[in-house]
């Protein structure tokens, strides 16, 4: 559930982050779902558990997750379009670097339809109605 690439040019605290929120979106995490431990997260994922409290303490600090002392980190109550915004200030600032640097906006947008493409056929692999 919480897959991360450690060849990724994006740290994994961020990562995370942006995972909890797609699992969010998703209506995979819903409200007072508990995460896993930081201890038990970074020992699944293979990372310093330093790595995982600073993506849970940036969730915490904005209002993603609630800690609760002893007993564990949970999902608050889910705002998706707060989420949902966050995630379009990411897209937006990719966007504006793109066309900053001179990507064209046509291989952008093919780009998109791209990514859109081979996230629908993921998601008809998953639910097993294409062979693999």
């Amino acid at each position: 559930m919480f897959d991360i690439d450690l060849m990724s040019r994006i740290p994994i605290y961020e990562q995370l982050y942006r995972k909890v929120i797609e699992l969010i979106l998703k209506s995979v995490l819903t409200e007072q779902d508990k995460l896993p431990s930081v201890r038990s997260l970074a020992t699944q994922l293979g990372v310093n558990p330093n790595t995982v409290a600073k993506a849970y303490s940036l969730l915490e600090r904005d209002g993603i997750i609630y800690s609760l002392a002893g007993r564990g980190s949970f999902i608050a109550k889910p705002d998706k379009m707060l989420a949902q915004e966050r995630v379009l200030r990411d897209f937006d600032s990719a966007v504006s670097h793109a066309l900053d640097i001179g990507i064209p906006q046509k291989t952008l947008t093919e780009r998109i339809d791209q990514i859109a493409e081979e996230k629908s056929d993921q998601n008809l692999n998953q639910k097993g109605d294409l062979p693999s």
